[in-house]
């Protein structure tokens, strides 16, 4: 037995939906399936010649840096002004670089928490301002998070940190915004095939591509799913992971670790 704990989102005829974060991976390909499923898109991303390549063609691009809150306060003030403001926000934005606790670079570790998580706050500050302008219009907001923050992973000590942090502002958001009619959603894509992942080393098991993790994600919001994690076959076996006791979790992560000789 299940039951939604989001209104459910199947119809997207003109829905205004931004994107943040849309230039490539799972933003870009949300991009174009909300196009073709009739959405008023609007797609931001740092890169606006990114942005005009994309092929369904969005109603606005919106080039945006969200480290820099000042463009994200600009941003959304233009959405005001062209009377776009938005039925759903997807903030998909992100940084990888992966990085073990013995060897951190901290000035990645810096721009990963800003982009990952800070941004992340003044993103949704100054979009709740925007909404506080016309209430009772329901909206939602869907965080783009990972499994990686589900609990401690190799060479994830920054990303999986950032990633953590954010899937708990998704839960405090969910319980403190839905008074206001803003549902919000959690999105834990397990590997999916970016240009974030060409940078790991290793085999990565379940990968999906792009447009597979976008129409996951379009069918959780279907659900009114809060938690939308995927694909099944690899989430819930780090769901189990996760539940384990922290010897037992500890003695089977250890054999993930990468030998010392390979430093």
């Amino acid at each position: 037995m299940s039951f939604s704990l989001n209104p459910p989102i199947r119809d997207w005829h003109n829905k205004v939906v931004w994107i943040v974060g849309a230039s490539n991976g799972i933003g870009k390909a949300l991009a174009q399936e909300l196009v073709r499923r009739q959405a008023i898109v609007i797609a931001s991303a740092r890169s606006l010649e990114n942005l005009q390549e994309l092929s369904p063609a969005p109603r606005r691009t919106l080039a945006l840096d969200i480290s820099v809150p000042e463009m994200v306060r600009d941003a959304v003030r233009t959405l005001e002004q062209e009377s776009l403001t938005p039925d759903v926000v997807f903030w998909v934005a992100g940084v990888y670089h992966p990085m073990g606790s013995d060897r951190l670079n901290l000035e990645q570790v810096r721009e990963t928490f800003n982009i990952n998580t800070i941004a992340a706050y003044s993103g949704l500050a100054e979009v709740i301002s925007l909404w506080d302008k016309t209430p009772n219009h329901p909206r939602h907001w869907s965080w783009i998070s990972s499994v990686a923050g589900y609990r401690g992973l190799p060479q994830a000590a920054a990303y999986g940190a950032s990633k953590a942090a954010l899937s708990y502002f998704a839960e405090v958001s969910y319980l403190e915004l839905k008074q206001r009619q803003i549902a919000v959603s959690l999105v834990c894509p397990g590997f999916v095939a970016t240009r974030l992942t060409q940078k790991n080393s290793f085999k990565m098991p379940a990968i999906l591509t792009p447009h597979q993790a976008a129409l996951e994600t379009l069918s959780g919001l279907a659900r009114g799913a809060f938690e939308i994690h995927y694909p099944k076959r690899f989430t819930l076996w780090l769901k189990f992971l996760g539940l384990l006791p922290d010897w037992l979790y500890f003695r089977i992560m250890r054999h993930a670790l990468p030998s010392q000789d390979q430093h």
